[in-house]
């Protein structure tokens, strides 16, 4: 097991790629710690899954909104596990615009608040512990709109772009202390977020044309390199993004 006795906080885990990510933790050896904002019933049925691979399972809620909710989440999760050597940022939202002239402002500050300040409030809390104790693993859940626009995603694509340069930063801070810092960018993966494109025929259509593999990815295949990421296997990954895109990325501006 690759993950033996090690302890973790996946924000997100009641669907999709976090919960895929936080069972794979725990099949791999891990205790988890399962944040949910409003799913309640995913998060129980995450904590289920991991409870059936005989590690132990914390549900915690957290509105990441506010981001001092995430200073007192990860306080929460230590006290539960007295512990954190894996901290997955995975929690994330998009906004709701056809472009951002159709924006609100409070809009797009709750999409900052969740997909970076609540995350970066979760890094920098994570690694204070980490560096304590000589050593952990942040992984943050990014996008492949840390490199590629989208109409209408300026929170999203801003939010995901400023985490990639927070995490590579902590990298070169942390390196030192054994805190290794690496981003996941996936692409179109089949999750709840993504279900109004992958449920729609003509829209999935569209979208597999864009991915030189011609289909969209799944959890279970950002979560492998999740595990990867955290194991020792990545003990000399730091300040990396990789992107689980079916190679989107390599064919923008392509015809």
């Amino acid at each position: 097991m690759k993950l033996q006795g090690k302890t973790a906080l996946v924000t997100g885990s009641d669907s999709g790629i976090g919960q895929a990510i936080a069972i794979t933790f725990a099949r791999e050896g891990a205790d988890v710690i399962v944040h949910y904002g409003h799913d309640e019933q995913g998060a129980k049925h995450t904590a289920q899954e991991i409870e059936q691979h005989g590690r132990r399972a914390e549900i915690l809620q957290a509105d990441l909104s506010e981001p001092r909710n995430a200073q007192t989440l990860f306080q929460q999760a230590l006290d539960k596990l007295g512990k954190i050597d894996i901290l997955v940022n995975n929690a994330g939202t998009g906004a709701d615009a056809e472009t951002s002239l159709d924006l609100s402002l409070d809009e797009f500050i709750r999409v900052v608040n969740i997909d970076m300040i609540s995350a970066w409030a979760l890094c920098q809390a994570a690694a204070k512990q980490m560096v304590e104790r000589g050593g952990g693993v942040i992984i943050n859940v990014t996008s492949v709109h840390e490199e590629i626009p989208s109409p209408g995603g300026a929170p999203y694509d801003a939010a995901k772009g400023g985490l990639r340069s927070i995490s590579r930063t902590l990298a070169l801070e942390l390196a030192p202390q054994g805190v290794r810092v690496n981003n996941i960018a996936p692409g179109m993966i089949v999750t709840p977020m993504t279900a109004d494109r992958v449920e729609d025929p003509q829209k999935l259509e569209e979208s597999k044309q864009r991915i030189p593999m011609r289909r969209p990815g799944q959890p279970q295949e950002v979560a492998n390199v999740a595990l990867f990421l955290a194991s020792d296997d990545a003990s000399y990954v730091t300040g990396s993004s990789y992107f689980v895109d079916g190679g989107l990325t390599q064919n923008v501006g392509c015809t």
